[in-house]
C-alpha cells in the first residue's frame, strides 16, 4: 500500500517537474488517485501557473476543487474534471476569464454548476453522467459564446428539452426520452 503511494507521489511530482522544466502550457495529473489538489504543487508551479492553459485533473478522487486553484491557475482555457466526485464548483470560477471548455462529466453534480453561467468565454460544457434535475434555462440562453452543452444520462426536466433553436444558440445534447410505460 505504501509503495503504492509513493509511487503515486513521484508520478505526481515527475509530471509537474516536466511541466515546469519545459515551460509547457498544460499539467496532466489525470489517473493519479488525487483526493486533493496537493498543495505543495503551488509552490513548485510558482513560476509557471501563468502559463498554464490546460489542465487535466480527470479519473481522480476529488471531492471539491478549492478557490486557490481556480485563483492561482486564472489562465486555463480548458478543464478536465471528468470522473471525479465533485458536486460543487467554488464560486470563483467566475474568475476564470479565459476558458473555453470545462468537462465535468462522470461527477455528481445535482443542479448545474451555476458559476459557469457568469463565464462568457465558455464554449463547451460537459456534464454527461451526474444527477442533474435542475437546469438554469434562462440564464444559459444568454451565453453568447456557449456551442455546447452535453447533459447526456442525467435526469433533466422536461422543461430543458425545450431549450432548442433558434431559442438558444448552442448545441444542447441530451439522452433520448424514455417512452411512457404503457397502462
Amino acid at each position: 500500500m505504501q509503495k503504492r503511494m509513493g509511487e503515486a507521489v513521484a508520478r505526481v511530482a515527475r509530471k509537474v517537474n516536466d511541466t515546469v522544466e519545459n515551460k509547457t502550457d498544460s499539467l496532466d495529473l489525470a489517473n493519479c488517485k488525487l483526493i486533493a489538489f496537493p498543495v505543495g504543487i503551488y509552490k513548485a508551479m510558482r513560476s509557471v501557473t501563468e502559463g498554464i492553459h490546460r489542465i487535466s485533473l480527470a479519473n481522480n478522487e476529488l471531492k471539491s476543487l478549492t478557490s486557490r486553484f481556480v485563483t492561482t491557475f486564472s489562465q486555463l482555457r480548458e478543464l478536465n474534471l471528468a470522473g471525479n466526485y465533485l458536486h460543487r464548483l467554488p464560486e470563483e470560477v467566475t474568475s476564470l476569464l479565459h476558458l473555453q471548455a470545462i468537462n465535468l462529466s462522470r461527477n455528481r453534480f445535482r443542479r448545474f454548476p451555476e458559476p459557469l453561467t457568469a463565464v462568457t468565454t465558455l464554449e463547451n460544457i460537459d456534464l454527461e453522467e451526474n444527477e442533474i434535475t435542475e437546469v438554469p434555462v434562462e440564464k444559459l440562453a444568454t451565453m453568447a459564446s456557449l456551442r455546447s452543452l452535453n447533459l447526456r444520462a442525467n435526469p433533466v426536466g422536461p422543461e430543458v428539452r425545450l431549450l432548442v433553436r433558434p431559442l438558444v444558440p448552442f448545441d444542447l445534447l441530451l439522452s433520448p426520452e424514455e417512452p411512457l410505460p404503457k397502462a
